[in-house]
């Protein structure tokens, strides 16, 4: 995949004779609404066989090549290289598509194998119809050696919505976690209405994942976390309540998110989760957690210092870095995920606890604040599809913050009031997908479905393969 930014004056017709690609599936692939109304400084996915690779520093041209399965001059040629033996970190070169020609009696799974990819991402690369019409001599793009990733997604949708969502975006997803079992001071867990959701998870080979907490968009949950987490007795009533529901909805696993955890209960958190791993494991359920975005052990604040990023790594399978909201809907405009921020959790993440419990927390909505902010005022949020239909409608120009590599724009509405819109776009995912393969992490995990953005997941299938359990 190419991702192209508009200049201006240039129509979806050009770019996609530029490339030599069918205009209707770049419309396809980035979910365009108004392909005739294209912005200056929008990013669009081209879909043209190949990849991306930013290079790191101390990486060669061999390291690289023997990590996307395609060789040193393929490389070179692809990207013109005049002195293979001088890279420079952070520059961008296209890895190509590997050609194979079919031999008599070859299948699509023995090809896939002898290249370490998947029939279905073979099948995908090149449109094949009928898999079982492929013939010897006919030419097959394989597509560079990609690394496996496991992907959740958060939802707060309804459950007939949920499901629906979950039935169009399947394949990409691993994990599903409606949000959320709300627990109260008894040690009871609030019904959800879920159902749905869970079959179609299970009928799309996506492990429903069941996610608890202790606050709400209007109450923080500091104090019924203490009531709860400092009682032996009420700690064991969750657990039990949490399995019960798990045994007759069909969970797998269950996510824990416990915010505003008073630091003083930061040993009791840490308890529970040890509590719960002892009783789910040997039922044969996983157990996860979802912490707030630390850059290091001291940090203070409420939000922080009951999150012990050491103890959830060692004690839990997997954790979740909520890795997102610091253009929080009631603060000042700026990046909701910005990669300068993002990358300083993951290192401080990755300094206690293995690679292969972290997730990456990737939001997938945008926000539109009011000029000048108002301290407590409220901005809106809606998808990314959205925040370009309206850059769209009043003729804004999209800018792109390269600091936190976020897009952005500004606009003046029909009552003569300014806003900034902060928003996602190929770019930025394609940074935060760097960022996960760059220090190995497991996965990628959703805040929240429901906001259409047809780019990312696109790129995502891209970048990785998506793990099935």
């Amino acid at each position: 995949m190419i991702i192209h930014v508009v200049r201006s004056g240039e129509t979806l017709w050009q770019i996609a004779n530029r490339y030599n690609v069918n205009m209707n599936s770049i419309i396809d692939v980035n979910g365009l609404q108004k392909p005739n109304q294209l912005l200056i400084g929008q990013s669009i996915v081209i879909p043209v066989p190949g990849t991306f690779h930013v290079i790191r520093s101390g990486e060669t041209l061999w390291s690289i090549s023997q990590q996307y399965g395609v060789s040193i001059q393929t490389i070179v040629q692809e990207n013109q290289l005049t002195d293979p033996n001088v890279l420079y970190p952070g520059t961008t070169i296209r890895i190509p598509s590997r050609l194979h020609i079919i031999q008599s009696g070859e299948t699509l799974w023995e090809i896939a194998n002898r290249y370490g990819t998947t029939v279905q991402t073979i099948i995908n690369e090149n449109q094949i119809q009928n898999p079982n019409l492929i013939y010897p001599g006919m030419q097959l793009r394989v597509p560079p050696r990609k690394p496996t990733i496991e992907v959740n997604a958060y939802t707060y949708q309804g459950d007939a919505a949920g499901a629906q969502t979950i039935h169009e975006l399947g394949p990409p997803l691993t994990y599903h976690s409606p949000f959320a079992y709300l627990i109260n001071e008894k040690g009871d867990l609030s019904p959800v209405k879920d159902e749905l959701m869970i079959q179609a998870a299970k009928s799309e080979g996506v492990v429903p994942m069941m996610a608890i907490t202790n606050f709400t968009s209007t109450a923080a949950g500091s104090n019924l976390a203490h009531i709860v987490l400092s009682s032996p007795s009420l700690r064991e009533k969750v657990i039990t309540n949490m399995l019960r529901i798990m045994e007759e909805k069909g969970y797998k696993g269950v996510n824990i998110d416990y915010e505003n955890v008073l630091p003083a209960d930061r040993e009791f958190y840490n308890q529970f989760l040890q509590e719960t791993v002892d009783r789910l494991h040997p039922r044969g359920y996983f157990v996860s957690t979802a912490v707030a975005p630390k850059t290091s052990a001291t940090q203070s604040g409420l939000l922080y210092e009951a999150h012990d990023y050491e103890a959830h790594g060692r004690i839990v399978d997997f954790v979740v870095l909520m890795t997102y909201e610091w253009g929080y809907r009631l603060g000042p405009p700026q990046a909701i995920s910005p990669i300068n921020q993002m990358r300083r959790v993951v290192e401080y993440a990755r300094s206690v606890m293995p690679a292969e419990k972290i997730f990456l927390g990737f939001q997938i909505y945008a926000r539109d604040w009011l000029l000048p902010h108002v301290k407590g005022q409220e901005a809106e949020t809606f998808s990314p599809q959205e925040a370009i239909n309206r850059a769209v409608k009043y003729g804004a120009e999209i800018q792109y913050d390269p600091l936190s590599q976020s897009p952005y724009f500004r606009y003046v509405d029909e009552q003569g009031r300014g806003h900034e819109v902060w928003f996602e776009d190929a770019r930025s995912a394609q940074a935060k997908f760097n960022l996960a393969k760059e220090f190995n992490l497991r996965g990628i995990s959703y805040w929240a479905l429901g906001y259409p953005y047809p780019a990312n997941w696109t790129l995502l299938r891209d970048n990785f393969n998506i793990r099935k359990l």
